[in-house]
């Protein structure tokens, strides 16, 4: 059993224990050293998984834990923007009398992610899915004090417990069909089991994995929580799950006979993009515009799953999306966390000339959520469209296209009041870490577009095949 093949969620574990160790004997002045100890946790994960970078897809641990190039670009991608959340930190939590534990749910909710995305077990992605939530429930209502907070943490916790209870039910029942939890027996046996018992089974995890995404019906929560948690912790909890959910549910999806399943998630995508960017239209707080765009971006990246196996290019469409979104949407969080997490449209008259660096990055990711060239979320949402199409599912790609023209309003009105109006008084920051945060978020954004082609390489490869 090689355990070196598990070193960076090894790294990430004992860098959680050891910063919990600490968060009980150091005192409140010193709490922030383990924000220091979290970025060395995640500078070696990360190291871990650029050497153990697999030349060629395959299982290890016993056959559920898969090591492909798909994987290993999420953990990156997840892993990042842990680092960067908790880059964002130290300033953000500088008043709580105790916040070391802090870090450490972090690395918890971080590792949980990275578990659903190298899943190769039914069993392992529940597990992952759990230690995720687990972690993040607490991490959303940490400013105890603070009632948005408490209430975003509790409609959290409701919705995951019910998500996460149908996808419990999806994984019994898959495991009934086949009598096994490993991908490679369901993918050889779900062919010859019941239709009707594996498509209840098949949409009980997919509504199990949507709470993850913030996909409809599950996403309720994403609003709540990027208005009112901890700044850094929306832009972490925006990212990280979803990217380990979205390439779960590619691979669960890549299981499943002809097209069973394919039908629900395109359903899912066009509702969620919809729904997201309706609901952002008539926002005036910024921070819940930023969570219902991760909703409605959600939805952008089920197109690339619901096309799986029927167009080539849908696994590298679906990771150059979720990087290209990553970086965007740390990018908006990271400049909302340094303006001291101000949530009104209003207190962002005039930015630009109050805080130019600050509004320039602002609207450097807004315009890459969007997709306009030749930023790096253009990429993405291309390399969708071409897959979607591929596909014949041109309806979708229909749909993708006017809620992309829609969502253009929302984000150029964020710019519009930043560009075009007066600042009303002095803008309040946080410190120096806030401002490297954000100004490395935008530096992402135009050194992931400049580099491209490396990235596209990096994608281009299919999953790990599993028998049929």
């Amino acid at each position: 059993m090689p355990v070196a093949d598990l070193t960076p969620e090894l790294a990430l574990l004992i860098g959680a224990v050891m910063i919990v160790l600490g968060a009980a004997f150091l005192p409140h002045a010193r709490q922030g050293w383990l924000a220091g100890a979290a970025l060395v946790t995640l500078t070696i994960a990360l190291g871990a998984v650029v050497v153990q970078w697999p030349a060629a897809p395959s299982l290890t641990f016993s056959g559920v834990w898969i090591l492909d190039a798909p994987a290993s670009l999420a953990k990156l991608v997840i892993l990042g923007s842990g680092a960067l959340a908790v880059a964002m930190s130290p300033d953000w939590m500088r008043s709580d009398p105790r916040h070391g534990e802090y870090y450490a749910l972090c690395l918890f909710a971080l590792l949980g992610a990275v578990v659903m995305a190298a899943a190769g077990d039914s069993m392992e992605l529940l597990l992952g899915v759990l230690l995720s939530s687990a972690a993040s429930y607490p991490l959303v209502a940490y400013h105890r004090g603070f009632a948005p907070a408490l209430e975003a943490g509790m409609k959290y916790f409701l919705i995951g417990a019910l998500a996460n209870a149908l996808l419990c039910v999806g994984v019994v029942m898959l495991f009934g069909l086949v009598g096994d939890t490993d991908y490679r027996v369901l993918a050889a046996f779900l062919a010859q089991s019941d239709r009707l018992v594996l498509s209840v089974a098949v949409g009980c995890v997919i509504l199990g994995l949507a709470f993850k995404l913030a996909a409809f019906p599950a996403h309720a929560w994403m609003p709540d929580v990027a208005q009112a948690a901890p700044a850094p912790v929306a832009a972490m909890l925006s990212v990280a799950p979803k990217v380990g959910a979205a390439l779960a549910l590619a691979r669960l999806v890549a299981l499943l006979p002809g097209e069973q399943g394919l039908w629900l998630v395109a359903l899912v995508s066009a509702v969620t993009m919809t729904l997201g960017n309706l609901a952002a239209l008539r926002q005036v707080d910024v921070r819940r515009l930023l969570g219902w765009s991760s909703v409605s971006q959600s939805g952008y990246a089920l197109m690339a799953v619901a096309v799986i196996g029927r167009a080539e290019g849908a696994v590298s469409a679906l990771l150059v999306f979720l990087v290209a979104y990553a970086l965007a949407n740390l990018a908006a969080f990271a400049v909302v966390t340094h303006l001291r997490g101000r949530t009104d449209l209003a207190d962002y008259r005039g930015l630009a000339r109050a805080q130019p660096l600050a509004a320039v990055v602002l609207i450097v990711a807004m315009l890459s959520l969007v997709g306009i060239p030749p930023l790096v979320g253009f990429f993405g949402k291309f390399l969708l469209f071409e897959a979607t199409l591929a596909a014949d599912h041109a309806w979708l790609a229909i749909v993708a296209a006017l809620n992309t023209l829609v969502s253009l309003y929302y984000y150029l009105r964020v710019a519009a009041v930043m560009v075009f109006t007066r600042p009303t008084g002095p803008v309040a920051v946080l410190g120096g870490h806030s401002r490297l945060a954000m100004l490395a978020g935008g530096v992402g954004i135009v050194a992931s577009a400049l580099l491209m082609e490396l990235l596209l390489g990096a994608s281009g490869v299919v999953m790990l095949p599993l028998p049929s």
